[in-house]
């Protein structure tokens, strides 16, 4: 009887292709699009402002402020065709430094011209990128002046990023950075695994209103066996859906020109939390299927909540981005565990035990879910 279950199941799945296209499809091409769109983030060596630069004073300080400037790889300096600009937007620069005369001498501040469009983080960024290029050669003015006073003693050391500090990424090997992909290909997997629940609750109801479900209830199929039945084949599914993406991110993404997917912890892990996020992402679709009453009901609450989960859950806004409260107002969506425990085991080189507490937690989710989906399932047929 479970085997024809099973059967019956995976033929209802295999005839809606649409549904399986939406499951494969959809969040391959959102891991390819996010990677690229996102490959520039991770690379501390891409610009990332740009701006223009006029000097009327033409002293020895601002002309090393032009150079110092300059050797900001992560700062784009446009060429002005004459001192006569426009608007940052018109001059296609996200600001326009003005040196006025006097700079030096007369200490008259710079003027610096901001497009109306730019964030206030970028505004802050590049102030202190001018600050920091002031100081970098006032230090470089005391620098020279100490090493002329005292030609005997040993030079004080320039002071530049190589030999100030040491980056070191948390759990990365030395001189390893996270990449686009490794952000991206965590989150869609967790939103790709949730959307089992269009077809999933599509396929339940309409079993009920053709009474399908009552038939076999009639035969003497337990609970336990009918909703194992459709938990089995669309657990299936959801592991065929997260290695195509993970093979996605590994050997199509690279082909586009961003960084590929590596595997840095453990594959344990991995397919740990891969299987406890599918119980968890089952365990809603069966909620939803068993609560609502129309397919256009299922389709609609069921990618409201998905779409929720994900915007809270740091899928779509990264985590880091957020403010400290909706940070931690995060914690309440179960996809938010099943991207952390990803991110563990993608970014952070996480074992099993890494990622044991969001692995123990998308299960009880999950099986607390099944557990009120059977119950409001039951009420309804004996309903009826």
């Amino acid at each position: 009887m479970f085997k024809s279950m099973l059967i019956k199941e995976c033929l209802l799945v295999s005839r809606d292709k649409h549904a399986l296209a939406a499951l494969f499809i959809m969040p391959a091409v959102f891991i390819l699009i996010m990677s690229l769109a996102l490959k520039d983030t991770m690379n501390e060596e891409k610009a990332l402002i740009t701006y223009a630069l006029v000097d009327n004073d033409n002293s020895l300080l601002s002309e090393a402020l032009v150079a110092k400037l300059a050797e900001i790889s992560s700062l784009s300096k446009i060429e002005l065709t004459s001192n006569d600009y426009r608007s940052p937007e018109e001059e296609g620069v996200q600001f326009i430094v003005d040196i006025p005369s006097g700079f030096e001498q007369e200490q008259v501040p710079l003027e610096l011209s901001v497009a109306a469009n730019t964030s206030a983080s970028l505004l802050t960024i590049f102030k202190n990128q001018i600050t920091l290029s002031w100081m970098h050669h006032q230090l470089e003015q005391a620098n020279s002046a100490f090493s002329g006073a005292f030609r005997n003693a040993e030079a004080v050391p320039s002071m530049n990023e190589q030999t100030l500090m040491n980056v070191q990424y948390a759990k990365l090997a030395e001189n390893e950075k996270p990449s686009s992909t490794q952000q991206s290909v965590p989150s869609w997997i967790v939103f790709g695994l949730f959307f089992v629940i269009i077809p999933m609750s599509t396929i339940f109801i309409s079993e009920r209103k053709q009474n399908t479900l009552l038939r076999l209830s009639t035969m003497n199929v337990s609970l336990p066996i009918l909703f194992a039945g459709k938990i089995l084949p669309y657990m299936l599914i959801n592991q065929l859906q997260v290695w195509l993406m993970i093979l996605v991110g590994m050997f199509i993404v690279p082909v586009f020109g961003a960084p590929e997917l590596t595997i840095a912890g453990s594959v344990i892990g991995l397919v740990m939390v891969s299987l406890s996020l599918s119980l968890s992402a089952i365990g809603l679709s069966m909620l939803v299927a068993s609560a609502v009453d129309s397919i256009e009901q299922a389709t609609t609450i069921g990618g409201i909540i998905n779409i929720l989960l994900g915007a809270i859950g740091g899928v779509m806004v990264p985590k880091f981005v957020m403010p400290e409260a909706m940070q931690s107002f995060a914690n309440v969506s179960p996809m938010s565990w099943g991207l952390e425990g990803f991110l563990d085991i993608f970014l952070r080189r996480g074992t099993v035990m890494d990622v044991l507490n969001e692995s123990v937690a998308l299960s009880l989710f999950g099986m607390v879910s099944l557990l009120l989906a059977a119950l409001i399932f039951s009420y309804k047929q004996r309903k009826a």
